[in-house]
């Protein structure tokens, strides 16, 4: 028999019993709230803005900063194409740009820490693409009527 065999075997008696359980939940101190500040208020207060920026879970070091200041620039890319024709832009581009800002809008709510200024960016990625993808259709539905409407023309043309 392996050795880890005769390991685990010897091993489940241990977790199975629930003092042990009882014995391994006391040896954790209950604070009453499920997150507790390491840095008392007195500290917090005394910190200035660019040390509290700095040692946040979403501060100036972190990767949940420079992602979503990073990610303006789509932003801003698509901002700027606004002043592109609407036969010029790409609905499936756009779709998925909007697909992208709502799914991880709801997404930045959910997890640990929760990263508003992730949120806002992703939010206002999806406004532009809903914006981008109304001026495609809205051109493509003026298309669409455009052939009907010159036809009807060249009908009263024919006729005069």
């Amino acid at each position: 028999m392996p050795p880890t065999t005769t390991l685990f075997r010897a091993a489940r008696p241990i977790f199975q019993q629930s003092a042990s359980r009882a014995v391994f939940r006391s040896s954790f101190p209950q604070t009453g709230r499920r997150f507790a500040s390491t840095a008392t208020n007195s500290e917090a207060a005394s910190q200035s803005w660019f040390q509290r920026m700095w040692n946040s879970p979403v501060g100036l070091k972190t990767v949940h900063f420079w992602a979503p200041v990073m990610k303006w620039a789509i932003v801003i890319a698509g901002i700027s194409d606004f002043a592109r024709p609407a036969e010029k832009l790409s609905l499936t581009q756009n779709g998925a740009l909007t697909a992208t800002g709502l799914i991880w809008t709801r997404w930045c709510f959910v997890i640990t820490p929760q990263n508003y200024l992730l949120a806002a960016v992703n939010f206002f990625l999806g406004l532009v693409g809903i914006t981008q993808c109304a001026r495609i259709f809205l051109y493509r539905s003026s298309q669409k009527n455009l052939p009907a409407a010159a036809e009807s023309e060249a009908k009263e043309a024919v006729k005069s």
